[in-house]
């Protein structure tokens, strides 16, 4: 294993690329990363120096145009993907194909199901390649998937919100205490960066400042994850996001009934027991609930709850940066797995 990886990151300025490239730069492996600009509509201009302050007096401020023969000159073994959704699905295939291994911060290979992948139209330009990639695609949560994405050529990042569900309400799920016929419902809020960084009507200062809107409700593309990785069916499932007239940052408040009475102290020692070494998620202790400002600049999922008096009722609070535990900083925990490094390693 070599000391130094050569990393390439294409969509290096969009607001996931951005921090992802801060990280990377800091990072004791990897030495400058190389950074790609789309050679779409999307990033056609040069980026001056000021844009990557990180990088300077490191020679490596300007974003090329994206090409698979710098790479290869590079001697680049890890490619970051920032890019859209459909950008993604139509250049893994190829990467694969010479030897990369990837690291994919879109939704192009997170889900399995047909049913699920449907809400993104992908038009694959080789159905079969695109099938086998699927499947081999590790979904890229560290918690839970620490062992597969180790050996993984293609890692599939979380989605922001999905992270925040998920570490939620995993611990309980698998120790089968939910009543899943009662339903669970996860009222989920997100900073606007969640939204990328191209401006939309809803995301522009005028819409957002002094508001709250709840939007793609029963339709948003994170919930297929939600039900793929925690195995439950959309009947028993509302998940409902919101934008916040803040920056960054999600906090996920996740209603549930356990199938048995049982007390705080158990509901806590569940997490413990779950997250145990794991040092990317904090467990609150009960009723002393997260808050965004915790999580805020960090790669941490903060974790914690309330208990109803009747025992079952629990309520569940996830926070998290959205471009960092919800983007780039778990890229590079993902990038740490596949490597032998430390999960810790260029995110303290």
């Amino acid at each position: 294993m070599s000391a130094k990886v050569n990393i390439a990151v294409l969509g290096a300025t969009g607001y996931s690329g951005l921090e992802l490239t801060r990280l990377l730069v800091r990072h004791p492996h990897v030495d400058a990363p190389l950074l790609f600009r789309r050679t779409d509509n999307g990033e056609q201009r040069e980026t001056s120096p000021a844009t990557f302050p990180a990088l300077a007096g490191k020679g490596q401020s300007q974003v090329e145009a994206f090409s698979w023969t710098k790479l290869q000159q590079q001697k680049v073994e890890l490619l970051f993907l920032a890019t859209p959704h459909e950008v993604s699905r139509e250049l893994v295939p190829e990467a694969i194909q010479r030897g990369l291994r990837v690291v994919d911060l879109s939704g192009a290979w997170r889900l399995k199901q047909d049913e699920h992948r449907a809400v993104y139209g992908f038009k694959d330009a080789d159905t079969s390649t695109a099938a086998q990639l699927t499947e081999r695609a590790v979904y890229g949560l560290p918690e839970l998937n620490a062992d597969c994405i180790a050996a993984a050529a293609l890692v599939a990042n979380p989605g922001c919100y999905a992270t925040s569900v998920i570490l939620a309400l995993a611990p309980l799920l698998s120790a089968d205490l939910v009543d899943r016929d009662h339903g669970i419902v996860s009222d989920s809020k997100s900073g606007v960066s969640g939204a990328g960084k191209e401006p939309t009507a809803r995301t522009h200062f005028v819409s957002v400042a002094d508001n709250l809107s709840a939007y793609s409700v029963f339709g948003h593309r994170h919930t297929g994850e939600i039900l793929e990785q925690l195995k439950l069916d959309a009947s028993q499932l509302i998940f409902t996001p919101h934008l916040l007239p803040i920056p960054r940052g999600i906090l996920s408040t996740i209603y549930v009934h356990l199938n048995r009475e049982m007390t705080a102290a158990e509901i806590e020692s569940c997490f413990r027991d779950f997250y145990g070494g794991k040092h990317w998620v904090r467990v609150f202790a009960a009723s002393n609930l997260p808050q965004i400002a915790f999580s805020l600049h960090t790669n941490y999922c903060d974790l914690g709850f309330c208990l109803g008096a009747d025992g079952r009722r629990l309520v569940l609070v996830s926070c998290l940066d959205n471009l960092l535990k919800g983007a780039a900083g778990q890229a590079v925990q993902n990038m740490n797995l596949m490597y032998g490094w430390s999960e810790e390693e260029g995110l303290v």
